[in-house]
């Protein structure tokens, strides 16, 4: 009785993503959106090797249904290969250099030579008009569209691989929270609210701008390498040094922290903690404190999830406040409800 064989082959194809954006300014937009006619055309530029963009804007919508709105497309002009897998979203620059978008969630397309793709409803010609010294600084018009495009894909035998070799997992972080804990060659000492944290100059500049600068000034305080902590607690700030030590972050109560000490990978890791607790009852106040901090991914999140709960976020006291204090906020967020058709109960002059 012959017995069986069996073959086997792995393959891997490797895929690249190239990333890109583009900025285009429109000047004189007002009187653009009241007397032109026909679609306007950004200059041609490219992404990969071998192709050819532009971008499209049709000021008085692409159709009937549209006609109310101001439309916005990506063109592929050309391209040695087709088709083109493109994900893109467009975004506009406000008066103060922020990025806020109407109808623009992210898309994903085949693109072909000639294929224009995007949306026809992007945002109410009303609504930017309203807002023109917020949208429109200065009477231009700012698009900003980020293109993520599948580049060449490479087919990788697993058979013309060599055998991998074990990598021992890097220590660092685990070694230098040891000098940390056990305050091992230490020169300098920092006090917050009278409880003193023994730690190395060196490391702490070379993790934080802030702390950088501080030991750099030629004041009492370098020469005695004793430095006084204001405006944290003991226990935030020992969260605050773990992080600068090893990286990582037990408790994430510290986006204030990690803003003021220049810690950008802490506060993105706080915006990543505060998004999987965005509720209705805290929307408000997420987005006040993201905005307080410059935490631009969370704000798109939290501005992203008012507009889907708008009725029931805006029957919170947190709303009601930030309808008081924060008009700007509240603008933000109609900006992202204004194709939704769904307005806030509590209206505001802004």
């Amino acid at each position: 009785m012959s017995g069986f064989q069996t073959a086997q082959r792995c393959d891997h194809t490797q895929i690249n993503v190239q990333n890109f954006y583009y900025r285009w300014t429109i000047s004189n937009f007002r009187f653009i959106l009241g007397e032109i006619q026909e679609s306007i055309r950004s200059p041609t530029f490219s992404i990969g090797v071998n192709d050819k963009w532009c971008l499209r804007v049709h000021p008085k919508g692409v159709d009937e249904e549209s006609a109310d709105y101001l439309s916005v497309y990506l063109v592929l002009l050309s391209c040695l290969k087709s088709p083109v897998w493109a994900k893109f979203q467009f975004l506009m620059f406000s008066t103060e250099g922020e990025t806020t978008h109407g109808e623009s969630k992210p898309i994903v397309s085949r693109f072909e030579p000639g294929v224009e793709l995007g949306y026809k409803k992007f945002i109410l010609r009303n609504f930017l008009l309203s807002f023109a010294p917020w949208l429109l600084p200065n009477d231009k018009l700012t698009l900003l569209c980020k293109v993520s495009m599948v580049d060449d894909s490479m087919p990788i035998s697993d058979q013309n691989r060599k055998p991998r070799i074990q990598v021992p997992r890097c220590t660092l972080a685990d070694e230098l929270g040891e000098l940390w804990e056990n305050s091992q060659f230490t020169d300098c000492c920092l006090v917050a609210a009278g409880q003193e944290f023994q730690a190395h100059k060196a490391i702490l500049a070379a993790r934080s701008p802030v702390f950088r600068a501080m030991f750099q000034h030629d004041m009492e305080e370098s020469r005695n390498n004793r430095f006084e902590i204001h405006d944290l607690e003991p226990q935030v700030f020992k969260t605050l040094m773990d992080f600068i030590y090893t990286g990582k972050a037990p408790d994430l109560d510290s986006m204030a922290a990690a803003d003021k000490y220049g810690l950008e990978r802490l506060k993105v890791m706080c915006e990543d903690a505060l998004f999987r607790d965005l509720s209705v009852e805290n929307a408000a106040h997420t987005l006040f404190l993201v905005h307080l901090h410059r935490a631009r991914q969370l704000k798109t999140e939290a501005l992203d999830f008012i507009t889907a709960h708008a009725f029931e976020v805006s029957e919170t006291s947190g709303w009601k406040t930030i309808v008081k204090t924060c008009p700007h906020l509240v603008a933000e967020a109609y900006h992202s409800l204004a194709s939704a058709h769904c307005p806030f109960r509590h209206s505001v002059s802004v």
